[in-house]
């Protein structure tokens, strides 16, 4: 039962956090942002949140640093939002499982080329 409710609770802070990044938050550093995740412990004391910046390097840093400068706002907004007794203690994180994804996908298209030529070897060895 507390699974389902820690669940409710990261998708509740996930929406919210969506709506306040980019409509409250006027931070010039801040770009194109986007929450693709956030996982709260068992005890909602802490919620990891996942965003996806786009960018190079240098604007993702200068952008969380400016969602990290705004972490007291957005924190107390979440408690006036969602009503929590204690609103959890938002970290924030680069999400990587976008570009970990493109990567594999690309690996993946490089196997797929190669895999005809190994094919046919495979057969002519079988059939002698």
């Amino acid at each position: 039962m507390a699974k389902i409710r820690v669940g409710r609770v990261a998708e509740e802070i996930k929406k919210e956090l969506s709506q306040l990044i980019q409509s409250e938050l006027k931070d010039p550093r801040i770009g194109f942002v986007t929450v693709t995740d956030v996982e709260v412990t068992g005890d909602l004391s802490e919620a990891n949140v996942y965003l996806s910046i786009f960018g190079d390097d240098e604007q993702k840093q200068q952008s969380l640093a400016g969602i990290s400068k705004a972490t007291g706002f957005l924190r107390s907004e979440i408690g006036k939002r969602i009503r929590l007794r204690h609103t959890p203690a938002l970290l924030f994180h680069i999400d990587q499982s976008i570009e970990y994804g493109n990567k594999i996908d690309v690996l993946l298209g490089q196997i797929k080329k190669e895999e005809p030529g190994d094919s046919k070897k495979g057969d002519g060895d079988a059939d002698v």
